[in-house]
């Protein structure tokens, strides 16, 4: 029983003090500003994630310019080039030739239809 006693004045020695006032109004701030603010914690590292992810689509983008520079350069230089992008792209064709395009698309096999009926 006097430890029950003790515990209940020490807690309330402490609920009255001064400094539990300003920790738990610290203790309060703290977790606001550190989780539930537009500038917590969890915003920043998501920040973080969404800069390297556009980091990463950037150096794509300007691997894929750099690409279709070089290939307008040669485009301009050689009509060779040309000709090759428009038979592959397009399917052009000269007037003495004929165009056989192969698929390498799977399509389901279908079974052979017979007339017999089995019993």
């Amino acid at each position: 029983m006097k430890v029950l006693i003790s515990i209940k004045a020490y807690t309330l020695r402490v609920l009255r003090s001064v400094y539990f006032k300003y920790a738990v109004v610290c203790i309060i701030g703290v977790i606001l500003v550190g989780f539930l603010d537009d500038n917590s914690i969890w915003s920043h590292f998501k920040n973080t994630q969404r800069i390297e992810e556009l980091s990463r689509e950037r150096d794509k983008y300007t691997a894929d310019f750099e690409r279709d520079q070089a290939q307008i350069k040669e485009l301009n230089k050689n009509p060779k080039a040309m000709e090759k992008i428009a038979r592959e792209r397009y399917y052009m064709k000269a007037d003495d030739e004929d165009i056989f395009v192969l698929s390498d698309d799977e399509r389901e096999a279908k079974p052979l239809e017979t007339n017999e009926r089995v019993e």
